[in-house]
C-alpha cells in the first residue's frame, strides 16, 4: 500500500511539472517545491580556509552537513552561524563566515567555509565596587578569567566567556566564605567596547559581615565513640575566621576518625548558631547513627585508558562494604589528586533493596603523557637544555615513567625513573632509578667525572603527612683529565665505587605544594656509604611558610639546612664524596666558590655545613596578576667547616679559604612563574667571606623549595 503522503508529494510535482497553478487552498507554490527538492544536493567534500584558532577537525565537528552528507541553503546557514558562534566565545568578536560551493564528480558538490578571524577580543580591564576587605589584585588572583597581558598570546586566558566568568563569580563567593564572610554575593557584567575591540567586566561584591568562630562543641548519641579523639580533627578553633571549608574539611575528617574507631555509619553534621551582635557562631558537631547501607556496587565510566583498578584502589571501601559519605567525598578527592583526570563526578543511586546503594564514578580523562623539549640559562650551569618523555599513567595502570637527556656547559645527563605506586596492591610505592651524568672540567673544576649509577626505592605513608623512603643502590664515578699538576687529590682514570643504603623522612604539611603560604615542609635523609669509602652521610633540610598580612600575597619564609659526614675508619672524606655548598646553600657565591680549597685552587668540598634563610616574597605593585612576576626580600647565613683531606697533609689547605667559617648575604630577588616553571634571578650582596672565596652579584636559576 502506498503511503497518502507520497501520493500527494508525486501529484503536487506533477503538476508543477505541467506548469499547473497553486495547489487549490494549499498556500504553497508547486514551483516552490521544484526549487527546494532541486537545492538538496549530496555533499562530497567539506573544506575550510583562514582558521588558524580552530582546526579543521575542531570546524568539521561544528558543521551539520559534515555528518549529513546533504547539502541545503538552510544547513549552510545554519552551519556558518555555528562556527560564528564559536569564534564569538572564543573572543573573535570581529570574525566573518563565508561559504562557496563547487561542483566535484557525480553531481555532488564541495563546501568551502572561508574564515576571516579578525583580532581576538581581550579583556582590557577587571574592575571591582563594594571590595572594602581585599585588593582587587587579590581577588583577580583567584579568578580564572585574566586581564590582557604581554602573556596572553601563550595562556590564552584573557577571553570573554560567560561560563568561566559564572565559575569565577562562584570562586570568588567562595573566597570571601573561606575568609569570614559567609553571606558575600558577587555579580559581574561584561561590555564589549568595539573601538578597542575588548572588554571591560565590572564586578559587584556585596560583602556582609565577617564572622568568626566561638564556642565549638561535639555532641554524640553514638555509645563508646571517644569524642577526645574526634576533637583533633576540628578546624573551626575559636577566634578563627569563619571558613566554609574548614567547616566541610572538620565533617568529612571527624567521619573518617569515627569509621576507623569501627563505627562505619556515622554521620556527622555541623549545627551553627549565629551571633549577628558579636559576629560569631557557635559550631556543634552532631556525630549519630547515620542510615544502615551498603555499598551495592560501583559503577566506572569515561576511563578508556586508565583501568578500573586504579580508580577503585582510591577508594577506602569496596563492593559489599558500609557505605559511609565522608569515605566517598573522601575517594573522590583521592581520584581527583592522582592528576589523570579533568573531573571527576560521583553521583549515587538506590540499588536493588532500601539497605543497598550505587556508586557511579564517571571521569574525563586528560593528557598525562609529556614530550618536551627546554632550553635556558643558568648562571651556575651556563646554557642548558634537556630532552625529556614523561607519562604518568603509563599503560593505564598509573605508574610514573621518565626518561630525559641533558646537556650545558658543565656536562650532560642522562636519566631513568620509574615508579609503582601501589606496589603489590599496597599503600606502598616501589621505584628505580638509573643514570649516567657527566661532568666537565671548568675554571671551578679542575677535573671531570663521568657517574653511572642507580637505585632502588620503597615509600610507604606514615601519616597523612609524614612519609618514609628506603633506598639502595650502587655508583661507579670515573676521573677524567685530572693530569698534573692540575689535581693534586686525583688522577685521570681514578675509579671509586660506592654501595649505598638509607632511608628519607618527609613531612609535608603546606597548604599548596606549588605555590605555598603556610605550613612545613622537611626532609631528613641518612645514608651509609661503602664500598671505597666507609661513611654516613647525613642531610636535613625544612622551610617554614606562613602569609606576613593575611590574603595579600606577602608570604614569608624561614628556611633551614645542615648537613654532617661521619669517616667511620679515620681514612679521611675523599673530595669525590664530600659537601660542595653553593648558592643553593647561600646566594652570593658562585659554585664551588665557598669552601675549602688547597695551595693551587682545586676545591676540596666540605664534610659540615649548616644554613639559615630568611625571605619575603610579595606581589609586585601595579603589575597584573596573570605575569606571574613577584619579589622577594631576604637575608642569607652559612657555617662551612670540618675541613678533612684524605691522602694531603693540612699544611695544603689554602688558609685564605679557611680564615671565616661564617658567610652572610642579603639581597633581592625578581621571581617569574614562567610557562617552563618558576625562575628567579638574586641579586646579591656578600657581607661575610673567607678571603679566597668567588663570589657574583646575580645567579639565574630555578626556583624550588630549598
Amino acid at each position: 500500500m502506498i503511503h497518502p503522503t507520497k501520493l500527494i508529494r508525486g501529484a503536487v510535482l506533477a503538476l508543477a511539472i505541467l506548469g499547473a497553478a497553486p495547489l487549490a487552498g494549499s498556500g504553497i507554490p508547486l514551483l516552490g517545491v521544484v526549487s527546494a527538492q532541486a537545492q538538496e544536493q549530496l555533499v562530497g567534500a567539506v573544506q575550510f580556509e583562514g582558521n588558524r584558532r580552530f582546526s579543521d577537525a575542531q570546524l568539521l565537528a561544528m558543521v551539520d552537513m559534515s555528518t549529513s552528507g546533504v547539502y541545503t541553503q538552510s544547513r549552510l546557514a545554519a552551519d556558518i552561524e555555528s562556527i560564528r558562534q564559536a569564534y564569538d566565545r572564543d573572543g573573535f568578536r570581529s570574525v566573518s563566515v563565508t561559504a562557496r560551493t563547487e561542483a566535484v564528480d557525480n553531481g555532488r558538490v564541495r563546501v568551502v567555509f572561508v574564515v576571516n578571524e579578525g583580532n581576538r577580543a581581550g579583556i582590557a580591564a577587571i574592575n571591582f565596587t563594594g571590595n572594602n576587605a581585599f585588593h582587587a589584585n587579590t581577588l583577580k588572583s583567584n579568578m580564572l578569567t585574566k586581564e590582557t597581558g604581554i602573556l596572553s598570546w601563550l595562556f590564552k586566558d584573557d577571553g570573554y566567556d560567560e561560563q568561566k566568568l559564572a565559575v569565577d563569580r562562584e570562586r570568588l563567593r567562595l573566597f570571601y566564605a573561606n575568609r569570614g564572610y559567609p553571606d558575600a554575593q558577587v555579580t559581574s557584567v561584561g561590555e564589549y567596547d568595539a573601538a578597542k575591540n575588548a572588554y571591560f567586566i565590572n564586578f559587584t561584591v556585596n560583602e556582609g559581615q565577617r564572622y568568626q568562630f566561638s564556642g565549638v562543641a561535639i555532641e554524640t548519641s553514638i555509645a563508646g565513640l571517644n569524642t577526645d579523639v574526634l576533637r583533633g580533627t576540628v578546624q573551626t578553633n575559636k577566634g578563627t575566621n569563619y571558613s566554609v571549608s574548614h567547616l566541610q574539611k572538620t565533617i568529612e575528617d571527624m567521619a573518617y576518625e569515627a569509621t576507623t574507631q569501627g563505627y562505619s555509619f556515622a554521620d556527622v553534621r555541623a549545627r551553627l548558631d549565629r551571633d549577628v551582635a558579636s559576629g560569631t557562631f557557635n559550631v556543634t558537631y552532631l556525630v549519630d547513627e547515620g542510615a544502615r547501607l551498603y555499598v551495592e556496587r560501583i559503577n566506572i565510566t569515561g576511563n578508556e585508558k586508565t583501568r578500573d583498578f586504579v580508580i577503585r584502589r582510591e577508594l577506602d571501601f569496596a563492593e559489599g562494604d558500609p557505605f559511609n559519605r565522608a569515605l566517598l567525598v573522601r575517594g573522590r578527592q583521592n581520584i581527583q589528586n592522582l592528576g589523570y583526570f579533568s573531573a571527576v563526578d560521583v553521583t549515587t543511586i538506590g540499588g536493588s533493596s532500601p539497605d543497598k546503594i550505587v556508586i557511579n564514578i564517571a571521569v574525563t580523562e586528560s593528557s598525562t603523557g609529556e614530550y618536551g623539549a627546554t632550553a635556558g640559562y643558568s648562571t651556575v650551569d651556563g646554557i642548558l637544555g634537556e630532552i625529556s618523555l614523561t607519562e604518568r599513567n603509563f599503560l593505564g595502570r598509573g605508574q610514573y615513567l621518565r626518561a630525559a637527556i641533558g646537556a650545558s656547559q658543565s656536562g650532560r645527563t642522562f636519566d631513568f625513573s620509574f615508579t609503582e605506586p601501589r606496589f603489590m596492591g599496597l599503600k606502598v610505592s616501589a621505584g628505580v632509578d638509573a643514570y649516567h651524568r657527566i661532568t666537565e672540567e671548568s675554571t671551578t673544576g679542575v677535573y671531570g667525572t663521568e657517574a653511572t649509577g642507580g637505585q632502588l626505592r620503597v615509600g610507604v605513608p606514615l601519616t597523612s603527612d609524614l612519609s618514609a623512603t628506603v633506598f639502595t643502590g650502587i655508583e661507579r664515578k670515573l676521573v677524567k683529565d685530572a693530569d698534573a699538576p692540575f689535581s693534586l687529590l686525583v688522577a685521570n682514570g681514578d675509579e671509586y665505587y660506592k654501595a649505598f643504603v638509607g632511608y628519607t623522612l618527609t613531612w609535608s604539611g603546606l597548604d599548596d605544594v606549588k605555590k605555598p603560604t603556610n605550613g612545613l615542609y622537611a626532609t631528613f635523609t641518612q645514608q651509609y656509604i661503602g664500598w671505597d669509602h666507609n661513611l654516613i652521610r647525613s642531610e636535613a633540610r625544612a622551610r617554614y611558610f606562613i602569609p606576613v598580612l593575611q590574603d595579600t600575597g606577602i608570604v614569608a619564609s624561614l628556611r633551614g639546612q645542615a648537613g654532617v659526614i661521619n669517616d667511620l675508619d679515620g681514612n679521611g672524606v675523599h673530595t669525590v664524596e664530600s659537601f660542595i655548598p653553593g648558592p643553593q646553600l647561600i646566594r652570593g657565591f658562585e659554585g664551588r666558590g665557598l669552601g675549602p680549597r688547597i695551595q693551587n685552587g682545586e676545591y676540596l668540598g666540605a664534610v659540615a655545613y649548616a644554613g639559615l634563610s630568611a625571605e619575603v616574597q610579595f606581589p609586585i605593585p601595579g603589575l597584573p596578576e596573570n605575569y606571574g612576576l613577584s619579589g622577594a626580600l631576604w637575608a642569607d647565613a652559612a657555617w662551612i667547616d670540618g675541613v678533612n683531606v684524605p691522602r694531603l697533609g693540612a699544611n695544603t689547605v689554602d688558609p685564605d679559604s679557611i680564615d671565616q667559617p661564617w658567610r652572610t648575604s642579603i639581597g633581592a630577588s625578581l621571581i617569574w612563574d614562567s610557562p617552563f616553571g618558576p625562575l628567579r634571578g638574586d641579586f646579591a650582596h656578600v657581607l661575610n667571606k673567607s678571603t679566597a672565596d668567588r663570589t657574583q652579584v646575580f645567579q639565574l636559576t630555578m626556583s624550588t623549595l630549598f
